[in-house]
């Protein structure tokens, strides 16, 4: 047995102790890439004990040798060398596994001192310290709201600054937070409708856009799973950066919930993809094991006004109040996160549960907090914490839209109006596009035709994906071509490759189902017609080279089968117009609130006319509520009016205009899957 000490951090009587400085997990100050620190009260098992760091084990990782190490030690040992710390035999870091476990409820059991002992001597479960540190601890407690004080200036102060003849309070006030770059300045073709200042003397003071750059690793338990992003973007682009599109719900990703859609991938194990094309970024994204990704943050608009509830005017918060009738009885609430925003929200009230007997509390309520405890980034798992710390009363602050009424109509019969509104989207919103315009710089497309003649029982040899019933309303394609049919001895027809027509039957605006009815019977004939369109892009050869092995690789993986494999995004934006489905997303807002998203694109002298495509939705704002705008979305037009051929100063002067609605028709192609 060996009993273990580690190093105090500080109390919270400690100067220098602040929220920014402490870490959100084991509550003491580190460095941001350190270990976590605990205070263990018994002694320690030497099984348990790292032999790098010589302290408890945290993420136990078991080499092929038989020896156990931190993730975090062994990872950082293994980029210098390439041999395990005790008996010096080769090893590599995707051959270890995480322990069993049994192992990892032991380490989880282990009793910790909460690190402020000066004012909380509590004991428990180094498990359990995570969340009493955000639910229990008055010191962290005090740390964060003392943090939000220093972030929220007083009214009068900030006034008194405006006064004394600052222009704009942007400049002044993102002095106040020197850890977040701020985007004070537009990049090239770049528009900023969500950055634009309203001219209106009543507009509440705003500070500039806060953006942070955060490291976050993520570690594959098996190789081939998936991280569950959905990624946009590349140098061969026009949004230049690597951007998260989506996150794909109950991934590692999801489960991690530190990433976010909008999110700036900059570098991946320290390799920059500040200039690399799509396709190379979605090779370095596929490494096994560990991923150290640098990326950069949007943390949208810091209001100047206390009284700023940071919300869009279409929606309301409301205080919700429980009260149990002991302190064990179920309040029948089903909470779940959502793939395309943070958060907690309420999916189902049970019947006969006490929410539902309450009635205030509704499906589709964002829970912002409880019990005072922000969840406006939280997981379901630490909102049920919270439930289950709590006695009888249970305090609920959420989100929802706001009820207008309409015509003088009741608030009941606005309800209804609004779901007549919404429930036509997937028939009446998403519509083939009759806006025409060219693909993207560097981007083209070929139609290739093939004719053959066969035995009417003998199959083409293919399998196809897509269809217009599909959730992005995607064409028909191909996502295999096997070596038993047809076409694979003709060679002309290969993987990715749209399917227009067979035999003359337009293939182009069918579901998934009529699709395949259709090929069945044209393939019981003798001779086959078969037009399909290929998407071109101009890499350079060391970057095609690179896009093909990825994808030789795919074809080896034994995972990656025709049911599963899906074109990059890159793939898409070649694609002529008539192939494009598009939809209408209407915002609203008030005077004096910005859409939310920036955009790149336009007409540039050194690219030519380039379609505009959203690069950033910033959150807290109308796109960003919405939910529907995507980062990667192509704007074809404004109100009805397309954007083919404009430039900057056209569509700034547009967009401005546009006080309380705009409604955008958007063509949406699904992020490339790693």
């Amino acid at each position: 047995m060996a009993t273990t000490e580690t190093k105090v951090a500080g109390s919270s009587s400690t100067p220098g102790l602040s929220w920014a400085r402490v870490c959100k997990e084991c509550g003491q100050q580190h460095e941001g890439l350190d270990s976590h620190l605990y205070e263990y009260q018994d002694e320690v098992d030497d099984e348990l004990v790292c032999h790098i760091c010589l302290q408890p084990l945290l993420r136990p990782m078991d080499t092929p040798c038989g020896h156990t190490y931190c993730f975090h030690c062994l990872s950082n040992f293994l980029k210098e060398q390439d041999f395990c710390p005790v008996d010096r035999l080769r090893l590599q870091l995707h051959q270890c596994r995480p322990s069993s476990l049994l192992v990892r409820n032991l380490l989880d059991k282990l009793t910790v001192m909460c690190p402020h002992a000066a004012e909380c001597q509590q004991q428990m479960q180094r498990c359990e310290l995570q969340p009493h540190l955000h639910n229990r601890c008055p010191v962290f407690r005090r740390l964060r709201e003392e943090a939000e004080k220093r972030k929220r200036p007083s009214w009068n102060e900030l006034k008194g600054r405006k006064g004394d003849g600052e222009s704009s309070g942007d400049a002044k006030h993102s002095a106040t937070l020197p850890q977040h770059p701020t985007r004070d300045h537009t990049e090239p073709g770049l528009i900023n409708p969500a950055y634009e200042e309203s001219e209106d003397d009543n507009t509440p003071l705003r500070s500039s856009l806060v953006a942070e750059a955060n490291v976050v690793e993520l570690f594959r338990e098996e190789p081939e799973e998936d991280l569950g992003l959905r990624i946009v973007g590349g140098k061969d682009t026009p949004l230049g950066n690597i951007v998260i599109q989506e996150i794909v719900r109950d991934s590692l990703a999801a489960r991690d919930g530190r990433l976010a859609p909008g999110d700036h991938i900059l570098e991946v194990n320290d390799v920059s993809l500040a200039s690399v094309p799509h396709a190379r970024a979605i090779a370095v994204l596929r490494q096994p094991s560990l991923l150290r990704l640098t990326v950069m943050q949007e943390k949208g608009f810091k209001s100047r006004d206390p009284r700023s509830d940071h919300h869009p005017s279409s929606c309301t918060t409301s205080t919700v109040t429980l009260m149990k009738s002991q302190r064990t009885e179920p309040l029948g609430i089903k909470l779940i996160r959502k793939s395309d925003e943070s958060g907690v929200f309420i999916l189902d009230l049970l019947a006969g549960g006490l929410a539902a007997k309450d009635g205030k509390l509704r499906n589709n309520d964002k829970v912002l907090a409880i019990n005072g405890h922000d969840l406006r980034h939280g997981t379901p798992e630490s909102a049920a914490q919270i439930i289950q710390a709590s006695e009888v009363r249970v305090n609920f602050v959420v989100m929802r839209p706001a009820e207008t009424q309409e015509e003088g109509g009741s608030s009941r019969e606005g309800q209804h109006s609004r779901a007549a509104r919404r429930a036509p989207e997937m028939q009446y919103f998403r519509r083939r596009s009759t806006y025409m315009k060219d693909p993207p710089g560097g981007f083209s497309s070929q139609e290739k035709t093939v004719s053959l003649k066969k035995e009417p029982r003998l199959s083409l040899g293919i399998t196809i994906a897509g269809g217009r019933d599909f959730r992005s309303r995607l064409p028909v394609y191909i996502t295999s071509v096997q070596p038993v049919g047809c076409l694979h001895r003709d060679g002309t027809i290969k993987r990715g490759d749209v399917l227009l027509s067979i035999n003359g039957v337009d293939l182009t605006q069918l579901t998934y189902n009529e699709a395949v009815s259709v090929l069945k019977a044209q393939t019981a004939q003798s001779q086959v017609t078969l037009r399909v369109i290929q998407t071109l892009s101009e890499d350079s050869e060391e970057d095609t080279e690179a896009a093909n092995k990825d994808e030789l690789d795919t074809v080896d993986d034994p995972r990656d089968d025709a049911l599963n494999w899906t074109p990059l995004w890159t793939r898409w934006l070649g694609l002529p117009s008539p192939m494009h489905w598009c939809r209408d997303i209407v915002l609203q807002k008030t005077n004096n609130e910005s859409w939310g998203f920036s955009i790149v694109g336009g007409y540039e002298e050194s690219h030519g006319q380039q379609p505009f495509f959203i690069k950033t939705i910033v959150p807290g704002t109308p796109a960003h509520f919405d939910g529907r705008l995507k980062c990667g979305d192509e704007i074809v037009a404004v109100n009805g009016a397309t954007t083919v051929g404009m430039n900057n100063s056209s569509l700034i002067p547009m967009l401005k205009l546009q006080k309380n609605k705009v409604t955008l028709t958007v063509v949406s192609w699904p992020g490339s899957l790693v």
